[in-house]
């Protein structure tokens, strides 16, 4: 078994398979696009296990506390990992995280977002450790998420080829 693979299963984590959207949404686009050695990441929302939209859904400081969203952002994490396994076939061909960008559906006057975000940070660095989980980051408020979610993470990494 894989080293990340062999992590998550330690930590009783499960990849979920891609999202299974609202009746009558199409999504045309790809989860996970392949440039050279980069794989760039369409956002992904929080899901369960067996892909659908997870909830709790809403706003961060109005129906959301910063510890729904920290879970919020790392299911997200676990979404976009999937998403990596499915593109890449083996989630320890990444070498580096490189960028991630962090949107939080946030009410008027809630400026907590990087402690939202550090839900997915904390679970990439957990499973790929300091060197290949560092990332550079931004976590910010937005007005609304599709689907009333309430996180929704781009990003990119490299990987060997």
């Amino acid at each position: 078994m894989a080293r990340i693979e062999q992590r998550l299963a330690a930590l009783g984590l499960v990849l979920p398979p891609t999202v299974t959207p609202p009746p009558g949404v199409v999504l045309p686009f790809q989860f996970i696009r392949i440039v050279g050695r980069r794989a760039l990441i369409s956002g992904h929302g929080p899901l369960n296990a067996d892909g659908t939209i997870a909830a709790p859904l809403g706003k961060l400081g109005r129906e959301l506390s910063v510890e729904q969203g920290y879970t919020a952002a790392r299911l997200a994490g676990l979404a976009m990992l999937g998403s990596l396994q499915r593109a890449l076939g083996d989630l320890d061909r990444i070498t580096a995280w490189t960028r991630v960008f962090g949107m939080v559906a946030s009410a008027p006057g809630f400026d907590k977002q990087p402690a939202v975000i550090n839900g997915f940070s904390d679970l990439i660095l957990e499973l790929f450790g300091p060197d290949i989980g560092a990332h550079s980051r931004s976590a910010v408020g937005m007005a609304e998420l599709p689907f009333n979610i309430p996180v929704e993470i781009e990003g990119e990494v490299e990987f060997d080829a």
